[in-house]
């Protein structure tokens, strides 16, 4: 007789054989359903940014873990670790001249374990790193960040500088994570420490968002206002969705690889 299947995976079975506007309309369904939940439970919503970091930094450990144990850089992304370290040094610039708070001692211990990876696989363990397979140029996301933060920055008091500062950190964290996508596209198969890698960072990414889109409703819209008027704080909001949504397909692979009991991911044609 045929084994049972678990709820969950008949769920997933279902789900995967949707039409993408239908998986699409559900995704928004759980986003939303999430959402909810999250405000229920969480009342103080500056939480959920300290949150993100945290998962960030979990992350992080893993990679420092996957580096330690196993001295190997197969399947990581180094352009994706260099974008990480610049948005977070132009953010801590920021954090510094304009509120410094907790999430800039945060940022400060994201960017010395960043720059920290970034050394062993430069150095340390040249010899495993992918480069044929890290071929995203990093100047398609960095000059297009640049323009737009010249364009569309916060309208506040801080000087034009810093402002532009701001932005451009802003938008360059959306999009960091594409060579490491792009990489994982190349190999379709990924390991379980690069895995829960990514997946620390939707979650950390959807924290994020969360506590924007919570902020905003909870203030009315007042906060986008005290962001400064124009494109600006749409912008801002735009961005975190963004950031969510890239990693969005790959987390819910990430969740069925899991479910099913297999330690090493494997991506279908298409994804990322």
């Amino acid at each position: 007789m045929k084994a049972s299947k678990r709820p969950i995976q008949v769920v997933a079975t279902w789900v995967r054989r949707q039409p993408p506007k239908v998986k699409a309309f559900l995704a928004v369904i759980s986003g939303m359903t999430a959402l909810v939940f999250l405000r229920m439970v969480v009342h103080d919503h500056d939480n959920l940014f300290v949150a993100a970091e945290a998962v960030h930094a979990i992350g992080i450990s893993v990679l420092i873990y996957k580096l330690m144990k196993e001295k190997t850089c197969a399947g990581l992304s180094l352009k994706s670790q260099e974008l990480t370290a610049l948005f977070l040094a132009v953010r801590l610039y920021c954090s510094f001249v304009m509120e410094y708070d907790i999430h800039t001692l945060l940022d400060s211990a994201t960017l010395v374990t960043t720059l920290w990876v970034i050394y062993m696989i430069r150095f340390k363990l040249r010899s495993s790193y992918m480069e044929d397979k890290d071929n995203f140029a990093i100047y398609y996301v960095v000059i297009p960040c640049a323009v737009l933060s010249l364009l569309i920055h916060p309208s506040t008091h801080h000087h034009i500088f810093n402002r532009i500062f701001w932005a451009f950190c802003v938008y360059l964290e959306a999009v960091s994570v594409l060579p490491q996508l792009r990489v994982m596209q190349n190999t379709k198969i990924v390991e379980p420490f690069t895995a829960h890698y990514v997946f620390a960072l939707g979650i950390a990414r959807f924290l994020s968002c969360a506590h924007w889109v919570l902020q905003v409703l909870d203030t009315r819209g007042r906060l986008l206002t005290a962001l400064g008027y124009g494109l600006w704080p749409s912008m801002v909001l735009l961005s975190e969705i963004v950031q969510t949504f890239i990693l969005a397909d790959f987390c819910y692979y990430y969740v069925k690889s899991v479910v099913g009991g297999q330690l090493v991911l494997r991506l279908p044609s298409g994804v990322v």
